[in-house]
C-alpha cells in the first residue's frame, strides 16, 4: 500500500480454457488496470502463465516487491486447469511474503459485466463445466443471489430466466436459453478479478486459504485396494 491508498495487484485465472493475469492497481473501490494478457490455450496453462506474468509486469512497470497482494480465480472449473492458477498464486504469494486473495471466477466476469453496465440489475454467468453440464451463478444488482453450482442446461434454464445479461461461453449460454451479447466478457478478467477481491481488501481482511471450486469430483480418481481377505 503506497501513501495515496493505492495497492497494487497481480490478478491471474486458469478456470476457463483461457490463462488470464495482469497487474491492476486498486484505490478504494476503484480499480485500474495497467496490464492484462489473456490467451485461449486448455493444454498450456502451465506454460503460458509464468511467462505471461513476467510480461505484464514488465508492461505495467510495476516490480514484484511493489506488489501488495495476489487475486486468484478459484473456479469453478476443471481440476488441472484449474490447479495451475492457484499453484502458481500461492508460490508467487508465499515467495514475496503477499496475502493472496481466492475470488469465484464467475463473480470475476459478474464484476466486469457491472463495470461496463453498471445500470444492469440481473446478470447470468454460464461456463463450461464439460460432461454436458455448465457452472452457473446469478446475480442482482451486483450480489451473487444463486450459485456457483453445476448441472445440466436443461436444469439451469429456470434458474437463470429473465435475466438482463449473460455472459459467459456463449454455446453455453445458448444451451440454457439466453441471447449472447457479443460485447460481454466470457472468460475472467483483470478488472473483474480485482474488482471481486475489492470487499476483502477493504476490509482489511486476512485472506483464507485458497481453495478451489470444483463443484464435484475429479475424473482421476485413486484406485481402491481390494479387500484383504481375512485368514480363518
Amino acid at each position: 500500500m503506497t501513501d495515496t491508498g493505492t495497492m497494487r495487484v497481480l490478478a491471474i485465472d486458469t478456470a476457463t480454457d483461457s490463462v488470464v493475469t495482469g497487474v491492476a492497481t486498486i484505490t478504494g473501490e476503484d480499480v485500474t488496470v495497467l496490464a492484462a494478457r489473456s490467451v485461449a490455450d486448455h493444454r498450456r496453462h502451465a506454460e503460458l502463465l509464468t511467462t505471461l506474468i513476467g510480461e505484464v509486469l514488465e508492461e505495467s512497470g510495476v516490480g514484484r516487491t511493489e506488489l501488495a497482494a495476489v487475486v486468484v480465480g478459484c473456479g469453478p472449473g476443471p481440476f488441472t486447469g484449474l490447479r495451475v492458477g492457484l499453484a502458481t498464486a500461492a508460490a508467487f504469494a508465499d515467495a514475496l511474503g503477499l496475502p493472496a486473495y481466492g475470488v469465484c471466477s464467475l463473480d470475476a466476469i459478474a464484476a466486469q459485466v457491472r463495470g461496463d453496465r453498471p445500470s444492469v440489475g440481473s446478470v447470468a454467468v454460464i461456463s463450461d463445466a464439460r460432461r454436458r453440464e455448465v457452472y452457473w451463478a446469478r446475480y442482482e444488482n451486483g450480489t451473487r443471489v444463486a450459485g456457483p453450482q453445476v448441472a445440466a442446461p436443461a436444469a439451469v434454464t429456470g434458474e437463470v430466466a429473465g435475466v438482463d445479461v449473460a455472459a459467459g461461453s456463449p454455446a453455453h449460454i445458448e444451451a440454457v436459453g439466453l441471447t449472447v451479447d457479443e460485447q460481454v466478457p466470457s472468460v475472467p478478467t483483470v478488472f473483474g478479478l480485482a474488482t471481486a477481491a475489492v470487499p476483502a481488501i477493504a476490509a482489511g481482511e486476512v485472506p483464507e486459504s485458497l481453495v478451489p471450486l470444483y463443484l464435484r469430483r475429479p475424473d482421476a480418481v485413486e484406485r481402491q485396494r481390494p479387500a484383504t481377505a481375512v485368514p480363518r
